[in-house]
C-alpha cells in the first residue's frame, strides 16, 4: 500500500469513528503512524484530504465491483442480483459500518465544499455506473438513473438502520434486513422478472 492510500484509509476510518470534526491532518498522522507533517505535505488542506478520502472510496469500491463482476458466472439472473443487496446492507451496517459511516460525513461536507462536492459527485457517478454495469449482466436493461436511485435509497436505509434505535425500526418497518434489501432493488430495477420470495428476518 502506498503511503497516500495509507493516509487515505486512515482519514476514512477517522471519520468513521469521530466524525468531521475530529478530522485533522495531526490526527492523521497519529493514527497512520507516520511524522508529524506528513499528511499535510500530502494533502495540504483539510478539503484536500476530504477529497482524497472520496477519491480512495471510489476507487476500493470500483476495484470490489470489479472482482465481483470477475466472479460472476455466466447466466446470472435479476433474482441472484437482488439477492446480493440484502448481504450488502448487512455489510455497511452490521458486518464493518466505517465506510458508510465515512461517507455520510463527505456527504455532510459535501454541502458546504465544493471541492468535496465535485469528488462525492464521481464517487456515486462510478457507483451508478458499476451497479447499472453488473445487473445489464443479468439481463436487466438497468441504466445509471436507474442505479443512481437505487444507491440512494440503499443510503438512506443504511443510515436509518444505524442511526435509530431497534424499537423505532421495529415500529416503523425497518426491523428486516433481508426485505430491505430486496425492497430498494426492486423498487428501482426495470422489471425482470419476479422478485424473489421474501423471507423473514430470522431466515439464512
Amino acid at each position: 500500500m502506498s503511503r497516500r492510500d495509507l493516509l487515505c484509509d486512515t482519514a476514512i476510518q477517522i471519520l468513521a469513528v469521530e466524525g468531521g470534526r475530529g478530522l485533522t491532518h495531526r490526527a492523521i498522522d497519529r493514527e497512520a503512524g507516520v511524522p508529524i507533517g506528513t499528511t499535510k505535505n500530502y494533502f495540504p488542506t483539510r478539503e484536500a484530504v476530504l477529497t482524497a478520502c472520496a477519491a480512495r472510496m471510489t476507487s476500493l469500491h470500483r476495484a470490489a465491483v470489479q472482482r465481483l463482476r470477475d466472479t460472476t458466472p455466466a447466466g446470472i439472473s435479476a433474482t441472484d442480483v437482488a439477492e446480493l443487496y440484502p448481504a450488502l446492507l448487512r455489510r455497511a451496517v452490521a458486518d464493518d459500518p466505517t465506510q458508510m459511516l465515512a461517507m455520510v460525513e463527505l456527504y455532510l461536507e459535501a454541502v458546504r465544499r465544493p471541492g468535496v462536492r465535485e469528488a462525492l459527485s464521481g464517487m456515486v457517478l462510478a457507483n451508478a455506473e458499476a451497479a447499472a454495469a453488473l445487473q445489464q449482466a443479468a439481463g436487466l436493461p438497468s441504466t445509471v438513473r436507474d442505479t443512481g436511485l437505487l444507491d440512494a435509497y440503499f443510503l438512506g436505509v443504511a443510515i436509518s438502520l444505524l442511526a435509530l434505535p431497534a424499537e423505532t425500526l421495529r415500529t416503523v418497518g425497518l426491523d428486516d434486513p433481508y426485505a430491505l434489501g430486496i425492497g430498494v432493488f426492486s423498487a428501482t430495477a426495470p422489471s425482470g422478472g419476479p422478485p424473489p420470495e421474501r423471507r423473514s428476518a430470522g431466515s439464512s
